[in-house]
């Protein structure tokens, strides 16, 4: 079952000498329960491609389909609710409420839709991430690697048809970078959970079950 489709999907800046394409004709699909990594040098256009894909940014022209719905002809209303609940986004500096808890970090996605929070989902995705003693830490009292194991719950709380990752190790020494990859091979296989990752590394990119490199706004290569 198709889960993504991008339909020569292009984005277009404006700059002071005229106009250059960051996704220039981009045309992929990836099916559910797939683990994909796009790989490209700084400046390549691959996270420009992550964030047209998470309804970040808007393409200039052609689709989007996750799971059957175009997401460049939603509103931005309806684009914000349909991000929340169908697209997960793992940063690389994490992103999270410095305020909040750890696990009320998890749940805001949840929250933010005014839906009750499914306790033994919550419990299960804090075990799975080894946080579950973290739960009542904020951010600021977890490690990197902690954070980031956050962020993945809350990527995966409302149970997404698709989860993105923008450079999630980019912020991690060796060992947290090693058991991150662990989670996201293990989430992709026990929950059956479709993830695309954006990342320059190739050798974290050999995780993933297939590899689609982009370099000036283009699809060069797919293995």
């Amino acid at each position: 079952m198709e889960i993504l489709r991008t339909e020569n999907l292009v984005k277009t800046y404006e700059t002071g000498t005229g106009s250059f394409n960051a996704v220039d004709g981009v045309s992929f699909s990836v099916e559910q329960g797939e683990f994909v990594a796009i790989v490209g040098a700084s400046g390549s256009g691959k996270s420009t491609l992550m964030h047209l894909i998470g309804g970040v940014d808007r393409a200039t022209s052609g689709k989007i389909l996750i799971d059957g719905n175009d997401i460049t002809q939603m509103n931005n209303d309806k684009l914000a609710v349909f991000r929340r609940r169908q697209i997960g986004i793992v940063y690389q500096f994490y992103n999270l409420i410095p305020i909040l808890t750890a696990e009320e970090n998890i749940t805001l996605p949840v929250n933010l839709d005014g839906a009750s929070v499914d306790k033994e989902r919550l419990d299960k995705i804090m075990t799975d991430l080894g946080i579950m003693d973290r739960r009542n830490n904020l951010p600021n009292q977890l490690s990197g690697g902690q954070q980031q194991r956050v962020s993945i719950g809350r990527a995966l709380i409302n149970r997404p048809s698709l989860l993105l990752a923008d450079e999630p190790t980019g912020n991690l020494d060796s060992k947290a970078t090693e058991d991150i990859m662990s989670l996201f091979k293990m989430m992709n296989k026990e929950y059956n959970q479709t993830i695309v990752m954006i990342t320059h590394d190739l050798e974290i990119a050999k995780d993933a079950d297939r590899i689609i490199r982009i370099s000036d706004g283009k699809i060069v290569e797919e293995v």
